[in-house]
């Protein structure tokens, strides 16, 4: 690494970073996270560009938090980053911070309409710059980190402030500046959401659409087994079972270890070792009465959002139908303009007022005056 790319992993470190960083009006931040490898997405690496420097944080050697908060949370130093939606709950979670002086290069590039939204695509695109795939799905919560890793992750902020500067630039010539700052005010509010304690882990389950009530119990104590090995053994579940191989376990109903390791995906030693316990869980659901059979949870629909009356669903189709037209109009992708769980919620309260719809959640100051009127119009044209 150069000597403007440091690693911080020491207290001495982290005073350094205080004083290059004193008075700055402006740096760009992204994080890493280890949920791709781990049982949880531990945040396990801070990238700080700043003026000249680039610092590599340590969050497990070192406590940030008070160092980052000068520049995170005082909304006259603005905070560069991108895809900031996920990065904004980790810094609450872990860090306790919550951003302000907030400006999303990729929020950006979807209102100005760019073909390609992610920061490889607009590096290349602007800078020339092409940014290496090869650890992408790295483990960075694994210690030490090579320095390829380093000097990788070092690229996420490096080049972030020149491409803030490019895109500013075209929202302004656009009219669009206003569009952003509403969006990266909202961005700025998002706060880490636990997933409730009494979820049922079927529901993010896919393509459960099929399956008897019996074989969603078996996929539920199935996917259950999974989470406890996961746990035990600090990797993401995803990568003990997938969940394909766990359904075919429900339609199965293996009996013995033998035709468990029969079942694709599952990997030969793990079902020797943990088999047995999945075996005996599998049996206790075929001891359930049929009534005492939990099945798919009643109050939701097979892993979705539920079935729109006939007459909300006629006024989503052209409600969609006027988004679709102005997105295009625009130049904007249709779900970035308008998502299909606004205008859902727009045909369910069937607001007949400008104020009506601006008072429907998530959608935006911008959003109503590029097309209100419109939206007003086939809510009233019936």
């Amino acid at each position: 690494m150069t000597d403007k790319i440091r690693l911080i992993d020491t207290p001495e470190g982290l005073d350094e970073v205080r004083t290059l960083t004193a008075g700055m009006t402006r740096v760009a931040l992204d994080l890493e996270a280890a949920g791709f490898h781990r049982y949880d997405d531990r945040l396990s690496l801070i990238q700080l560009t700043a003026g000249p420097f680039t610092f590599l944080v340590d969050p497990f050697a070192v406590e940030p938090a008070p160092v980052l908060a000068p520049l995170v949370e005082d909304p006259a130093v603005e905070l560069v980053m991108h895809g900031a939606d996920y990065d904004v709950r980790l810094l609450d979670r872990d860090l306790g911070l919550r951003p302000k002086g907030l400006f999303d290069t990729q929020v950006a590039a979807q209102l100005l309409g760019h073909p390609g939204i992610g920061l490889s695509s607009l590096l290349e695109a602007h800078f020339d710059v092409r940014l290496s795939k090869k650890y992408q799905r790295a483990d960075w919560a694994r210690r030490p980190l090579p320095e390829a890793m380093l000097e990788y992750a070092a690229m996420d902020t490096l080049h972030l402030e020149p491409l803030a500067d490019l895109l500013a630039a075209e929202l302004d010539e656009a009219g669009r500046q206003e569009w952003a700052t509403e969006e990266n005010r909202v961005l700025e509010a998002i706060r880490w959401d636990p997933p409730a304690e009494d979820e049922d882990p079927v529901v993010r389950v896919k393509k459960t659409k099929g399956l008897s009530d019996r074989e969603i119990d078996r996929l539920r104590v199935a996917l259950q087994w999974r989470d406890d090995i996961a746990k035990a053994r600090d990797r993401a579940p995803f990568r003990v079972a997938g969940d394909r191989a766990l359904m075919d376990v429900a339609r199965a109903n293996p009996g013995s270890v033998q035709a468990l390791s029969q079942v694709g995906g599952l990997n030969g030693a793990l079902v020797r070792e943990e088999g047995p316990r999945l075996l005996e869980a599998l049996r206790a659901i075929e001891e359930l009465s049929d009534e005492e059979v939990r099945g798919y949870p009643r109050h939701l629909h097979n892993g979705g959002r539920a079935r729109m009356e006939p007459e909300v669903d006629e006024l989503f189709q052209r409600l969609r139908n006027v988004r679709n037209k102005t997105a295009g109009t625009l130049g904007i992708d249709r779900g970035a303009f308008l998502p299909n769980a606004v205008l859902q919620a727009l045909a369910e309260a069937r607001p007949d007022t400008m104020e009506g719809i601006r008072a429907i959640p998530d959608i935006r100051q911008w959003q109503v005056d590029v097309a209100g009127e419109d939206l007003l119009d086939a809510l009233q044209n019936t």
